[in-house]
């Protein structure tokens, strides 16, 4: 049905200043009086609402009673005017109601908490908090494409269903067609007589066939969803994420460094230039100073540090740390926090790290002790983007997936990459979602997605 936006409205208000509009949307609050009744409006396009004006004795108003429920879906018809309290507002002509809704409805309250919310995902995108956290979302994928986009990257679709699980990045969802109470002698014979004839699963990331097509178009980027069967319920995991992961030819580590502070700041700059409502809302009500937080961002020079230096800042930094610091151990969130929040005070990258707490695909230094890798650590979260310089060396790729105990028959693919035309190329992957974490304030990674998945529940 004909309609206008009540986003475009409030955005763009002269043009259609006492004037007769149509809009749609689902009642979010109402109030009534003797001669007059108030509607607040909301379609979905803007976290504000309009304010519906209707005179009972108006000529077409007709029965209200079930057009004032909360939830309620309705089209109203009125004249565009300045209010001097809410700024504009509609004064109704006509109303009708698209969907009525009864008084069970679990969105009555204005405020909710959001372990409630949890438990309604079907009906949480009308609760202003989420509206806000999928405005943002949209905005931030916009950017994503946008960013690659104008720097001449190429938007590849890498395969859900793999045979790799690019070298323990994380447990496996199995794919397959078999019945549940298949019996056979032998795994090999169980595979055989499945779908693809060997083990297939979900993608635990794109990297590998990313490297792929990077050899033949130059740069490229994937972005699109992840899955990992951890049985972790910390509020940064799920089982289904989405990840960004560009890889760029001919670009050493300090490269692929420079390009990822430049995406960084690009995707946020973009967003707080245009989801300003929703980022003034998440700085007043989930974090305080998050504009600020992230100009500071937007405005700074990255730090940057070897690993071997970020060690030895921890050891000397007299905190007590729940899991104690020596070279080789990975770095932790505590560890990650206090680096970015009290020494450094901004994002830092911690660059080269021990070879023996990496991928196998990682540049191996000169020193044959570390790798070619980075983590960009920022304030308030740790590590949000994991960075390398991948091992271009056909031998030293080999000698890597060898000590690791990897079936090389199960990568020949990859190798060949190194083995025809060989160049320097590297790449990072952005968790998504926690970057809207970053952006939102949002604490919970349950709380970026739509429906998300996480152990024990589908």
């Amino acid at each position: 049905m004909k309609h206008t936006d009540i986003k475009a409205l409030l955005c763009e208000p002269d043009k259609y200043l006492d004037t007769q509009v149509t809009v749609c949307g689902w009642v979010r609050t109402a109030r009534d009086s003797k001669n007059i009744s108030f509607i607040e409006l909301n379609d979905g396009t803007t976290l504000n609402n309009i304010q519906l004006i209707i005179e009972k004795d108006k000529d077409g108003i007709g029965e209200l009673k079930d057009a004032m429920v909360v939830g309620a879906s309705l089209k109203a018809v009125g004249k565009f005017i300045v209010s001097e309290r809410n700024g504009y507002e509609m004064n109704i002509d006509s109303i009708t109601l698209l969907g009525a809704c009864p008084s069970d409805y679990p969105l009555q309250k204005k405020r909710h908490t959001l372990e409630f919310l949890r438990t309604i995902p079907h009906l949480r995108p009308r609760a202003r908090y989420f509206e806000a956290v999928f405005a943002v979302r949209d905005q931030l994928s916009h950017a994503v494409h946008s960013y690659f986009h104008k720097n001449g990257y190429k938007y590849v679709h890498a395969p859900i269903i793999t045979g790799s699980d690019c070298e323990g990045a994380g447990e496996v969802f199995r794919v397959t067609t078999q019945p549940w109470n298949a019996e056979y002698k032998e795994e090999g014979e169980y595979f055989a007589e499945d779908f693809f004839g060997k083990k297939a699963g979900l993608t635990v990331s794109a990297q590998l066939e990313g490297e792929m097509a990077a050899m033949g178009l130059g740069r490229i980027y994937t972005f699109g969803p992840t899955f990992r069967a951890e049985h972790s319920n910390t509020t940064r995991h799920a089982a289904e994420f989405w990840q960004i992961e560009p890889e760029v030819c001919f670009a050493e580590i300090d490269d692929i460094i420079e390009i990822a502070e430049d995406f960084i700041k690009y995707i946020i700059r973009d967003v707080m230039e245009n989801c300003k409502t929703e980022l003034e809302f998440f700085n007043q009500w989930v974090e305080k100073g998050l504009i600020e937080k992230l100009t500071n961002v937007v405005n700074s020079d990255f730090g940057k540090v070897t690993y071997t230096e970020a060690v030895e800042i921890l050891k000397k930094s007299g905190k007590e740390f729940k899991f104690p610091v020596e070279w080789g151990c990975d770095l932790q969130t505590e560890h990650e926090k206090y680096l970015t929040e009290e020494y450094f005070g901004k994002p830092v990258f911690v660059v080269h790290y021990p070879a023996d707490i990496k991928a196998f695909y990682m540049k191996q230094n000169p020193d044959g002790k570390t790798v070619a890798a980075t983590d960009l650590l920022v304030p308030g979260i740790g590590e949000i983007i994991g960075c390398s310089e991948r091992e271009a060396d056909y031998g030293k790729l080999k000698a890597a997936m060898e000590k690791r105990g990897m079936k090389l028959e199960e990568y020949q693919d990859y190798l060949d990459t190194r083995k025809y035309g060989s160049v320097p190329h590297s790449g990072f992957g952005l968790g998504f979602d926690r970057a809207i974490m970053y952006v939102t304030g949002v604490q919970n990674i349950r709380d970026t997605l739509l429906f998300p998945r996480t152990v024990g529940s589908l």
